[in-house]
């Protein structure tokens, strides 16, 4: 059922790329994949037009060996340059990032087709990472003295390696801050990157690497391969040390597989279904622009944003009305400038997602307060920011992630209800709550199952949070980033333990049962005096 809805506002379709985007700096981009110069090309598209836009080498698992094999080679003197000269190029490569922005904003444009003002919080979140792990990773990574077995008797300290070669395969939905914000922590622990980014955002990936050289870092550690993960994914896996991969939680589950047939661990973000909850005492007008904030940056492709909304019945008029108002209020367009709230979708591919769940969610009984249409009129990728009411579980979209500017909205009667249907899923990445009592929101968030959960925010909280882990549970992924997390993943513990004096067989004057009763008097000696 569809009804009555305007067009979002437009802007001028963009016609042609930004002048910074010329032929021979894409070249010049490109020439750092590793990948020899006869290697069969693939040519990328830039979804504001569907024009052509980058040329680029595919490399065969035989570069994904040869790259290994460089970057384990350079990795060991690395890995012995002294953290503070690693901290150095970070906090150069910080400054370069925030000093060359506008390069990277057309880059990421020109490759996504997200507006600039998302693309610009791809800048500052990786500036955050940058300087974060620079001046956080001495503390993580220092030796730790840790208790002894005998008090006094065992000197024991914990130490930090790196793992060695570390391979990430990032995605396209944000490829600065997936690129660069996953391989800062495992460089400054050590270790070497051997990354695969998406193809069709790999110009970005390849502006972050040639950064982190301007900066510094040497030759070899990180690397950049380009292809399909069907070719050189298993080239990938055999021989990293460690995986990070962000992507769909079907390949994510195979990764799993494979990493545990290796031993090696792996650190994945996956999909989401991602809930928001008007409780009955939130502020109307500030949540309707947190769910905007929610559901439609980068188009609604980021593995945060919010796909299903929960209001209180109370407020469920009021709220749709100023919901919906802004909604269609938003601009939609292509243009290399701030002036536009909703960009394009990324891929074809995406597109049919989108309009398939929507389509198949109007067939069965749904209906569109806003949106629900592609718009060829701005170019090949567009769709409209969709609001939909009436969603039931036989609609793919009910719990299967989309992925694309649409949310489904629904009311409750009490909490209980609505944190039970929050959770009535089997992802766990986000959430959002909505109130006017911050502590009553805080007891509501902690009830969600969800690595992050935001009150009266949507995700930027939870995620800007750098010095607290972020990741999902249940089908949202293994492990975290940000934080102690996000940089002790790439490192193996050590202990170092050193007995002095006496150890733990009887001396020879001593019998082994009065030795065995000696040993337990002390425990409960111990145990009264408070140790641990």
């Amino acid at each position: 059922m569809v009804t009555d809805h305007a067009a979002p506002p437009v802007a001028a379709r963009g016609t042609g790329l930004p002048a910074s985007l010329t032929p021979g700096r894409i070249h010049r981009l490109a020439e750092r994949i590793a990948a020899p110069a006869d290697a069969v090309r693939v040519t990328t598209h830039a979804p504001y037009t569907g024009a052509p836009l980058a040329d680029l080498p595919v490399s065969t698992p035989a570069d994904v060996e040869d790259a290994f094999a460089r970057a384990r080679a350079a990795q060991r003197a690395w890995a012995a340059t002294p953290l503070n000269e690693r901290k150095k190029i970070m906090l150069r490569f910080h400054d370069l990032v925030l000093t060359r922005r506008d390069e990277v904003l057309d880059l990421m444009q020109a490759e996504s087709g997200k507006t600039r003002r998302d693309a610009s919080l791809e800048v500052i979140d990786t500036a955050i990472t940058s300087r974060y792990y620079a001046r956080s990773a001495a503390r993580y990574l220092a030796p730790k003295r840790r208790r002894g077995a005998v008090p006094v008797l065992t000197h024991t300290t914990e130490l930090r390696h790196p793992k060695g070669v570390v391979a990430i395969v990032s995605p396209w939905n944000y490829p600065l801050s997936m690129a660069a914000g996953d391989a800062i922590p495992a460089l400054m622990a050590g270790n070497a990157v051997v990354q695969k980014p998406d193809t069709q955002t790999a110009l970005t990936a390849l502006w972050a690497l040639d950064l982190m050289h301007e900066a510094g870092l040497p030759a070899g550690i990180w690397q950049m391969v380009i292809g399909r993960g069907s070719s050189i994914g298993d080239a990938l896996m055999a021989g990293a040390d460690y995986m990070m991969f962000t992507g769909s939680t079907a390949t994510g589950r195979r990764i799993a597989r494979d990493a545990g047939e290796r031993l090696i661990g792996a650190s994945l973000e996956l999909g989401g279904k991602n809930a928001m909850i008007v409780l009955d005492d939130a502020d109307i007008d500030r949540a309707a622009d947190g769910a905007i904030a929610a559901c439609f940056p980068s188009a609604g492709q980021l593995c945060v944003s919010i796909e299903r909304l929960y209001v209180a019945e109370s407020l469920r008029d009021e709220f749709i009305a100023a919901f919906v108002a802004r909604t269609k209020r938003l601009t939609m367009g292509a243009a290399y400038d701030y002036s536009i709230d909703v960009g394009s979708l990324t891929t074809s591919s995406q597109l049919d997602t989108v309009t398939a769940h929507v389509d198949d969610a109007v067939t069965k009984g749904a209906t569109v307060l806003a949106g629900g249409t592609a718009r060829p009129d701005l170019g090949p990728l567009f769709y409209a920011p969709t609001i939909l009411t009436d969603v039931t579980p036989d609609m793919t979209l009910y719990e299967h992630e989309t992925f694309g500017p649409v949310v489904s909205l629904y009311p409750f009667d009490d909490v209980d209800e609505a944190i039970a249907r929050a959770n009535a899923t089997p992802y766990g990445l986000n959430a959002s709550v909505w109130t006017r009592n911050g502590a009553r929101g805080r007891a509501v968030a902690a009830r969600i199952h969800a690595g992050t959960v935001n009150v009266n925010e949507a995700f930027a909280a939870a995620w800007g949070s750098i010095d607290a882990p972020m990741g999902g549970m249940g089908d949202s992924g293994l492990g975290r980033r940000h934080g102690a997390d996000g940089i002790l993943k790439y490192t193996e513990p050590q202990t170092v333990a050193h007995q002095r004096l006496q150890g733990f067989t009887p001396p020879a004057r001593i019998s082994p049962d009065a030795w065995a009763a000696l040993l337990t008097s002390a425990q409960k000696v111990l145990k009264a005096a408070g140790a641990r």
